[in-house]
């Protein structure tokens, strides 16, 4: 996997190359870019990129501050180290880069999706990332959910609310092994902590100036992410559609990549 030293962190990063359309596809806390590898295959004709943040499973500590705006910034930076000038920039799950707009960084992002993400007051998102925000803020709280993912009854546990369908072990054991890693264990008390519990802020409420073409994807099985939200987001942004995926929850590409690689295919294709 190919690695870029960016000014504020070194991000590992998925790169399917090619000279087509380019699609920066990111994801949430306790996850990487793995996410994205049955999409990937399934869109050759497009360039995809997708980085793993530090956001938990990543692999090389961040001395920087961590938050929201850094990480929308720091998506910035990879966008600018790469020199991508047209992108079409996907989100699941972490819906921190929302933000784009109202930082004024969004030159080089031409379209957007927004797939079963954090949106307005729900950040951190469900009972799942409030119960991370909290176990932050605990002494050896994420060291001891460290220890605890060893044993593949908690790892499952801890992602169930996430998929529709059982996730492979293997691929719970790569979230979460980076964590028993005290440097990057700490990255991510930093970065969970920030969040107030409940939300004091609207994070969506910049994203409606964005007037690029919009995909608005939201699971049908979703638990974390409220079925309101995706249609609130609907009617804020002037050029979204908003789809439904049946037999999914907020990992959809993990739960249903073939109908989400279509609908990415058509926003691609969409006019700008």
């Amino acid at each position: 996997m190919p690695v870029i030293e960016l000014p504020t962190a070194t991000l590992e990063y998925t790169d399917s190359g090619g000279d087509g359309p380019v699609l920066v596809l990111l994801h949430g806390p306790m996850l990487d870019a793995s996410i994205w590898d049955d999409v990937i295959d399934l869109l050759p004709e497009l360039r995809c990129i997708a980085p793993t943040l530090p956001m938990g499973a990543h692999r090389y500590p961040v001395p920087d501050d961590l938050t929201n705006e850094s990480l929308t910034r720091l998506v910035g930076a990879l966008l600018a180290a790469l020199d991508l000038p047209e992108v079409t920039l996907v989100l699941n799950d972490w819906g921190g880069a929302q933000i784009f707009v109202e930082l004024g960084l969004a030159d080089r992002i031409t379209r957007l999706a927004l797939v079963a993400c954090e949106a307005f007051d729900n950040v951190p998102a469900g009972a799942p990332g409030r119960a991370l925000a909290r176990l932050a803020r605990l002494p050896g709280g994420l060291a001891l959910q460290a220890q605890l993912t060893k044993l593949r009854p908690v790892r499952r546990r801890l992602a169930g609310e996430m998929a529709a369908h059982p996730i492979a072990d293997g691929r719970l054991q790569r979230w979460f092994e980076p964590s028993r890693d005290p440097r990057i264990r700490e990255d991510l008390r930093r970065f969970s902590a920030r969040f107030p519990i409940p939300a004091t802020r609207d994070w969506s409420s910049g994203v409606g100036e964005f007037t690029g073409p919009v995909l608005i994807a939201w699971a049908e099985q979703d638990r974390m992410m409220p079925a309101e939200h995706g249609v609130r987001l609907a009617e804020l942004l002037p050029q979204a559609v908003l789809v439904h995926i049946p037999d999914a929850a907020t990992l959809v590409p993990l739960d249903q990549p073939h109908v989400l690689a279509r609908h990415l295919r058509d926003l691609v294709q969409r006019p700008g």
